[in-house]
């Protein structure tokens, strides 16, 4: 080995290497600090005067060019720190210092730079944040032209193999972060079912549509505007509903929205005007008091139907489809429900429930009960893609419409059709295979 090996530049190489290894220790850390850091979090010590997370929100709200950045230097010191050590053990060592030297930056960068940093973020990464903000933030203006064109070649390439990427793809992934947090919370016990049905109802109010959630036309209670007022009195106080669609010769024709307040109110009012007798209600008109009809299409989202419900101040519309045709009515109970559970009142206590158990263990179900009702309660995972109703579910799956007693199998459960009026399937009965 020649006496000047020791010199000053191999002590210079030794500094260089150690300074590259720090850089690489603190773009890992950066790295890992800003990825897992809770933006919740640092707008709450963004709030409280933290320029550092402000300033992390900030670099963080566009993660491809921030990760981008942040690879880009890290490698650049890594394969830089490489090909110094490499040369200076080629230098000591000879030609079997190529290997050497790759033995011991891998172990250097693993330990110092990649584990070490990356275990001091995690541990705390809202604070680890705020701190590498700053310089990151100066990485990221430097390297941005690099990245900019790294990344128009990557989405090239991608789209040359079929792969289009997704503008929305970070804000979806937030959803999909908090849903599988929620989820993972049940199952280790840390959250309850309750709270996490709610806030998982919550998030989904945007992807589904009035028509999963809506009655049935079939199911609505309506009053024929041509009835006497007395038989109208009589139907609205037998009704467990205040507000009730009025018809005029078809169903499907609905000219207004009764509320049972304003039919007392009205009917109330020319009773006790100079004592009319009930005999004088006969010239009593119904649509004097009754409200325009509020229709939507089917296909609005759940979300959207809330806000127009609070804007509109209304909690009741009639559902139609591309053609006119009604399909059925929703009201904001409806949905909060969807969020909340099943709201019940003082005429809802007698219901029948849509999920009973048999003698034998196995779950009775209505056929109307929709299928993510029927998710909720016990916690299965039957696709409600194709049906929003178990009895449609069992429907599209046989290609037929069942007759009782048949069995039909699929998607990991057992379903029996036990009662069918007409073409419809009231009761089944199900268990898990």
């Amino acid at each position: 080995m020649p006496t000047n090996t020791y010199d000053s530049t191999f002590w210079i190489t030794i500094a260089v290497i150690a300074f590259l290894l720090l850089l690489s220790a603190f773009f890992s850390g950066s790295e890992t600090a800003l990825t897992a850091a809770s933006r919740g979090k640092l707008r709450m010590q963004a709030d409280k005067g933290s320029k550092g997370a402000a300033i992390a929100l900030k670099i963080t709200e566009d993660t491809e060019r921030l990760i981008g950045a942040v690879l880009l230097g890290n490698n650049l010191v890594n394969i830089l720190a490489a090909a110094l050590t490499t040369a200076l053990f080629t230098r000591l060592f000879g030609e079997s210092g190529v290997a050497l030297a790759t033995l011991v930056m891998t172990l250097l960068v693993l330990i110092f730079a990649e584990v070490l940093p990356k275990t001091y973020a995690i541990s705390d990464p809202e604070n680890a944040a705020a701190k590498v903000s700053p310089i990151i933030r100066l990485v990221v203006l430097i390297f941005s032209p690099i990245v900019a064109t790294i990344r128009a070649l990557v989405r090239l390439i991608l789209r040359l193999f079929g792969v289009q990427t997704d503008p929305d793809t970070a804000v979806l992934a937030i959803r999909e972060e908090i849903a599988g947090a929620i989820s993972l919370g049940h199952s280790e016990g840390i959250v309850e079912k309750e709270d996490r049905d709610r806030i998982l109802g919550a998030l989904d109010l945007g992807d589904r549509t009035v028509d999963e959630i809506m009655l049935h036309r079939s199911k609505i209670e309506m009053i024929n505007a041509d009835d006497d007022p007395q038989t109208v009195l009589a139907q609205s106080l037998k009704s467990s509903h205040t507000r009730l669609p009025l018809y005029r010769d078809d169903p499907e024709n609905i000219i207004g929205i009764l509320h049972a307040k304003d039919l007392l109110r009205a009917m109330h009012k020319l009773m006790t005007r100079d004592n009319i007798s009930l005999t004088a209600l006969n010239k009593f008109n119904v649509m004097d008091v009754a409200i325009k009809p509020y229709f939507v299409p089917e296909t609005t989202t759940l979300d959207d139907q809330m806000r127009q419900f609070l804007h509109r101040h209304r909690h009741f519309a009639l559902v139609v489809d591309e053609y006119g045709a009604l399909q059925g009515l929703i009201t904001l109970e409806d949905i909060l429900e969807e969020i909340v559970g099943e709201i019940t009142d003082e005429f809802d206590v007698d219901d029948a429930p849509m999920i009973a158990k048999s003698d034998d263990g196995q779950f009775l179900i209505e056929g109307g009960m929709t299928i993510r009702d029927l998710n909720r309660a016990n916690d299965w995972n039957l696709p409600d893609d194709e049906a929003n109703t178990v009895a449609g579910l069992v429907i599209h799956e046989a290609q037929m419409i069942p007759n009782e007693g048949q069995v039909f199998s699929f998607h990991g459960f057992r379903f029996e059709v036990l009662e069918r009026v007409a073409n419809r399937i009231m009761k089944l009965k199900i268990r898990p295979l």
